[in-house]
């Protein structure tokens, strides 16, 4: 689990990179919860969603965004962590350039900030939004999203309460060629204690079910 450090568009950010022993191995790119509020890439959650990635054979990559830890800057309301998560993909991006397969997964902010990028790198090709904070933010601008994903709740979340959340997957299955994979954990509050394993395990059917579409996509242009 090498540390990494990178040039961010205010100053270095410092990272975590796993690199996959499989050429052109699939990217991920996980990104962590509110600075303000202790958010980290140590988070459990952030951390536990790295890991199950590493697993499945992906390069993946969890960073400090601008503020936190060793990572230089300060906080600039989302839209600098905006630019600090695209400088992150770019990193990526160089260190694995023929590398055809691209995911973003956050978690609460974090999942803010992935669906932000996702709008404005269209290499993306999945997406996983952890508790995204739906009723804090204006998830207007994923219009139209531009693929599928898996979005998780929490039955028992305050902080990204499961009736917002659901009002986005609800507008979201209205786009054409969109399909949310919607999963509410029915006792999870917004730290999801107990239900680590269970975030993981829905993370690696979704990547898993989506892979073998892009296969016959892939196929069917062949």
């Amino acid at each position: 689990m090498p540390e990494v450090m990178f040039a961010g568009p205010d100053g270095r950010l410092e990272g975590r990179y796993h690199h996959s022993d499989t050429p052109n191995a699939p990217l991920a790119l996980v990104l962590h919860p509110h600075p303000l509020h202790g958010g980290s890439m140590n988070n459990r959650v952030t951390y536990s969603m790295y890991r199950r990635f590493q697993e499945m054979g992906f390069s993946v990559m969890r960073y400090n965004s601008r503020g936190v830890g060793r990572s230089q800057g300060r906080y600039d309301g989302g839209i600098g962590e905006i630019s600090d998560a695209a400088a992150a993909l770019d990193w990526m991006q160089m260190v694995n350039p023929n590398s055809t397969e691209l995911w973003v997964c956050g978690y609460s902010f974090g999942a803010f900030v992935g669906m932000q990028l996702l709008m404005r790198r269209p290499e993306i090709r999945g997406w996983v939004s952890v508790a995204p904070p739906a009723n804090d933010y204006d998830f207007g601008f994923l219009a139209p999203c531009p693929c599928s994903g898996l979005m998780i709740a929490g039955g028992k979340d305050t902080l990204a309460p499961e009736s917002s959340i659901r009002k986005l997957v609800d507008k979201l299955n209205t786009q054409k060629n969109v399909e949310v994979d919607y999963r509410v954990f029915e006792q999870a509050d917004h730290i999801f204690a107990k239900q680590i394993r269970q975030i993981t395990d829905a993370i690696e059917d979704h990547v898993t079910v989506r892979q073998a579409f892009f296969l016959s996509v892939e196929a069917e242009e062949d």
